[in-house]
């Protein structure tokens, strides 16, 4: 079996300085925060692996529902030669779009981006064994830093699903569709999934789930602050919290202070305190309509081309091409 190519433009150091960074910027704040991205080491992926088979958290089983309707129409409008995945992860929906392209006849490469090598690593090597003859050629890297490095040969498929781009807020959506926009060609396709607003009491439900498994999630980011920078949270003085923000349009996960915290850094020499009932903003998770989706494509160089979501309007697929 050929072994797929790795290019590794984020190595642990590089995370590790990251993760500094952020948590000091964070954790001094006014209304502290951190980032998302350090909910996802081995114990928090597992854990939202288990996330996406609860009953109350839609949007993984309904985007492989719109894929698997519409794959053979993406394969067919787009032509694409080479598939390219951002945040891939299992990259196991992705073979639905991977079988469309074979199937079409144009597929020659497959290009994952993800964070973690180990994760990158393992799921490349299941593709290119379930795919004989597919070049596949992974990145690591981050999808707000690295797109510039992103190799594969038009035209090219950008796939940025699981409604990943609600964790970015607008200014960074901005900045992030304007940079997939610059690495393309005229004539090339983004597609991209978006959960779409809707009842609060149905999004809320999908973030406190009742079994708890989305707070031991939201918590495990604190374990990974204490196992990575020296840290000693407290986690069970935390609760997990998830709010439906209507201005914004999106939910908000926090962690709340039952009672007063206070913990020591180690790695930023940092001593950070909690009042009773203060919260740590972890992640935002916004959701969209399609009209605002279309604006914030069409201004950075994109034309909407298709939009899919299922019979109950709760997720959409949207595909893009950038404008010649």
């Amino acid at each position: 079996m050929t072994e797929p190519v790795l290019d590794v433009h984020l190595t642990p150091e590089d995370a590790a300085s990251a993760l500094r960074a952020e948590a000091r910027a964070g954790l001094t704040a006014p209304r502290k925060w951190v980032s998302p991205k350090w909910f996802y080491d081995a114990v928090g992926s597992g854990l939202f692996e288990e996330i996406t088979r609860l009953p109350e958290y839609y949007p993984t089983r309904v985007e492989r529902e719109i894929l698997v309707a519409r794959a053979d129409e993406i394969a067919r409008t787009t032509g694409a030669h080479a598939l390219v995945e951002l945040g891939s992860g299992s990259s196991e929906k992705t073979r639905l779009l991977l079988d469309a392209l074979r199937a079409h006849g144009t597929l020659r490469e497959f290009v994952p981006l993800d964070v973690s090598a180990a994760a990158l690593t393992d799921a490349a090597r299941r593709v290119t064994a379930a795919y004989p003859g597919l070049r596949v050629h992974g990145v690591v890297g981050d999808f707000t830093e690295h797109l510039g490095l992103l190799p594969g040969a038009p035209p090219r498929l950008v796939a940025f699903l699981g409604g990943t781009i609600g964790n970015l807020i607008p200014e960074e959506r901005e900045k992030f569709l304007t940079s997939v926009r610059d690495v393309l060609e005229p004539g090339e396709w983004l597609l991209l999934g978006t959960d779409l607003v809707k009842d609060p009491e149905v999004l809320v439900r999908a973030y406190d789930d009742a079994r708890g498994v989305t707070a031991e999630f939201n918590r495990n980011v604190l374990r990974v602050l204490n196992r990575e920078l020296g840290a000693d949270f407290d986690e069970l003085a935390f609760r997990h919290v998830a709010l439906w923000n209507p201005e914004q349009e999106w939910i908000e996960m926090r962690l709340r202070a039952s009672r007063p915290v206070r913990a020591h850094v180690a790695a930023l020499g940092l001593d950070v305190e909690f009042a009773e009932g203060e919260e740590l903003r972890t992640e935002v998770s916004a959701k969209f309509r399609r009209e605002g989706v279309a604006r914030e494509l069409t201004a950075a160089g994109f034309e909407l081309h298709r939009w899919w979501t299922d019979p109950g309007e709760r997720f959409a697929l949207s595909l893009a091409r950038v404008v010649g």
